[in-house]
């Protein structure tokens, strides 16, 4: 077991910090792939290539959403039992989530492909740019089932606290990808389309690296026959946990892709500056999101352990953090914002660098809100409140289809640029309310338990 990290013990700040870096860096190299990426497209195949990637992100991040929050949703489970010690129910409930999982890939391959080309006509996505927005996802679609194996061997391992693996597998698939979207886009000349084969090779790669990895250094998460138990009890917390946070990733993504089709209604060049924003936004987010899954796995494991108390003290740190990382966000972007969408995108276009700018500076000043929501969405699910982080979804689909029936007719992108923050507020307080009850339940219990006791 040297290979896992006990976060039920120590000191609870470091051991957050010490299992979020790796995570973080993942992450960081995962956007700079993302930067280069949309740096090589716009660079070699100029703006309106930028679009037609920028167009397929909302369902791209759809599957992406859906595939994390279900296998994410397992890892919480294993993590609980790793926290408890319990070897039996940790090894069958690998054994599940194998199957599970590749039950997931064959339903979720066949119905994005199937449904891709209406969907992408029901999103308004321009005729200029529909057919190269095609191309590029159809590719990614047929091979989801290797973004599904990454996410369920790096969520397994990430769930017994090793968070350092999956980062040097995540590097060398991410230097990989650069070089194959220089060779395949630039060399080649097979545009969109190879920056989509460049980034399912490199998901083949990082799949085939964590799957040794574990074989060597984790066995315990390599399933065997003797584990594969129906356990009918067991089979219905992993799936419903699952469930709820795929549902609460894939609400939120079907939600921006219903905002993707208010950005596609106002011509290409829009496009390429919301999908410029986006990027610089979702680098930005990226500390808050890292934050989230490191206070799940905590809670998740101190939760199984039965420590209630540590629980609520690594909430309140993640709080501190996020709250830490919005203050020099706040400034970096204000500050440095036209700048940095240049460097992202290559373009000159002034048009473009003020549209971008404008959606920046209106969403990055709510990032401590964000950063409350964000930790207690995750935590919540860690101790196994599924209900209310999904009507916060719900809540937030709703509004972003109020903005495109409502709001982006009147009031043109700006009711874009605005729709998050509101979102942010509303669910924020869903979710406070919900952890107030936590505790409030938490503290009666224990009251209970020393009442017994005595």
């Amino acid at each position: 077991m040297k290979n896992t990290t006990n976060m039920t013990q120590g000191s609870i700040l470091k051991k957050l910090i010490l299992f979020s870096i790796p995570i973080l860096l993942g992450n960081v190299f995962q956007q700079l792939y993302n930067v280069a990426d949309t740096a090589i497209i716009g660079n070699v195949l100029g703006d309106k290539a930028i679009a037609a990637v920028g167009a397929a992100a909302p369902v791209y991040n759809l599957v992406i959403g859906l595939s994390l929050g279900l296998t994410n949703g397992f890892a919480v489970i294993i993590a609980r039992f790793f926290g408890a010690g319990d070897e039996r129910s940790l090894k069958r409930s690998v054994a599940l989530t194998y199957c599970l999982s590749g039950i997931t890939a064959v339903v979720m391959t066949a119905a994005s492909l199937i449904g891709l080309r209406p969907l992408l006509r029901a999103l308004n996505t321009p005729s200029d740019i529909i057919g190269d927005t095609q191309s590029y996802m159809r590719i990614i679609m047929a091979f989801s089932v290797l973004t599904i194996a990454y996410n369920m061997l790096a969520g397994m391992m990430r769930a017994i606290g090793n968070s350092k693996a999956p980062l040097y597998f995540l590097i060398v698939s991410c230097f990989a990808n650069i070089g194959l979207d220089i060779l395949f886009v630039k060399f080649l000349g097979l545009g969109v389309a190879g920056a989509a084969y460049a980034t399912v090779i490199s998901q083949g790669l990082s799949v085939v690296m964590c799957f040794i990895y574990a074989l060597k250094k984790c066995s315990f998460l390599i399933f065997k026959r003797k584990h594969f138990h129906m356990d009918k009890h067991l089979i219905g917390e992993l799936a419903s946990t699952g469930i709820s946070m795929g549902l609460m990733f894939a609400i939120v993504s079907v939600g921006s892709v219903i905002l993707q089709s208010a950005v596609n209604g106002f011509g290409t060049t829009t496009i390429t500056s919301h999908s410029a924003a986006r990027k610089l936004d979702e680098m930005f987010m990226m500390p808050m999101s890292t934050m989230a899954m490191a206070v799940s796995t905590f809670t998740s494991q101190n939760y199984g352990a039965g420590k209630v108390d540590r629980v609520r003290r690594g909430i309140r740190y993640g709080f501190i953090l996020t709250a830490a990382w919005s203050v020099v966000s706040i400034f970096v972007c204000v500050v440095f914002c036209r700048p940095l969408i240049h460097l992202i995108t290559g373009t000159t276009d002034s048009e473009v660098l003020a549209v971008s700018a404008r959606y920046i500076r209106w969403n990055v000043p709510f990032f401590f809100v964000l950063g409350v929501l964000v930790v207690l969405r995750s935590s919540l699910q860690g101790v196994g409140k599924k209900l209310i982080p999904i009507m916060g979804s719900v809540v937030e689909f709703a509004l972003k289809a109020l903005v495109v029936m409502v709001l982006a007719p009147k009031l043109g992108y700006f009711g874009v640029c605005i729709v998050e923050p509101i979102i942010w507020t509303v669910c924020a307080g869903i979710v406070v309310a919900d952890y107030a009850l936590f505790l409030r339940g938490s503290s009666q219990q224990r009251g209970l338990s020393e009442a017994a006791a005595v």
